[in-house]
């Protein structure tokens, strides 16, 4: 992957640079895009001008850079970061803590739960608890990893028929937050997890008769059965808070009707 440089290089320049080439836009296509010229990004880049604060915020608009990487970049410019990034436990946050609950609860029975950025569980509802019961204790403990809890020998993995699959979405998933942050601790839970051992597979983790999903599905063993899940994750729109901008919602959707029929008798 590239190699960028840090906010202690020669101000918001290379920093911008760097996001430029990793989304593959020219510096006029950047300049046409942020009502700009080539000239005055070429110059912003090679620290021959210094970008006014609004500029920068417009640049980073355009180039999709995260609400983190923009402090990083005003800091880099000599202006103050704009967005905070308030504990979720803060009671300035308490009214996105209850909608969330609200959110997954009334998700229930089927699973849901809430990841940051680094993939750390900081809220779940009873249909995810119901399936992780069972795995090793350590995975359990603070703070629990949705990735180490899928992907480790002692967590899901033994009981997911698709191993081999899923496992492969997840460590693209990881791929392409590490591509859009930049991040090392994110680049270390990917090779962390991508080292954990996988077992060979087994013809009979094959379904007997070809099934339709409309997506990859997650099949898991659960008391005897197999239950298959496609995943969708939602995030915030316009986040103006670093922890709230890093938040991610998943909800795992019954891939089929005898899931769907398990889960819900499940309530009764």
């Amino acid at each position: 992957m590239t190699t960028h440089p840090s906010a202690a290089d020669k101000g918001a320049g290379p920093l911008l640079r760097a996001w430029r080439e990793q989304r593959r836009i020219s510096q006029l296509e950047l300049a046409l895009r942020a009502d700009s010229s080539a000239r005055h990004i070429s110059f912003v880049e090679t620290g021959r001008s210094r970008p006014s604060e609004e500029m920068v915020l417009r640049l980073a608009e355009h180039l999709d850079v995260p609400v983190r990487e923009r402090n990083a970049l005003l800091l880099a410019a000599g202006y103050a970061p704009r967005y905070p990034e308030t504990p979720l436990d803060d009671p300035a946050l308490g009214a996105l803590r209850e909608g969330i609950e609200r959110l997954i609860g009334g998700y229930e029975p089927y699973p849901a739960l809430v990841v940051d950025a680094l993939y750390n569980v900081v809220a779940a509802n009873r249909g995810v608890m119901t399936l992780v019961d069972g795995v090793g204790e350590a995975l359990l403990e603070p703070p629990l990893n949705a990735m180490r809890l899928a992907l480790h020998p002692q967590g899901l993995a033994p009981r997911i028929r698709n191993l081999r699959a899923w496992r492969g979405h997840l460590l693209e998933q990881i791929e392409r937050q590490i591509a859009l942050h930049r991040s090392e601790p994110l680049r270390a839970l990917y090779e962390e997890v991508a080292a954990y051992p996988v077992p060979d597979a087994d013809p009979a983790d094959e379904p007997s008769e070809p099934v339709p999903y409309f997506a990859l599905p997650l099949r898991i063993e659960h008391e005897g059965r197999t239950l298959s899940f496609v995943s969708s994750i939602s995030t915030f729109n316009t986040p103006m808070d670093v922890t709230v901008a890093e938040l991610a919602i998943e909800t795992l959707l019954p891939a089929d009707p005898a899931t769907a029929k398990y889960l819900q008798a499940s309530l009764l």
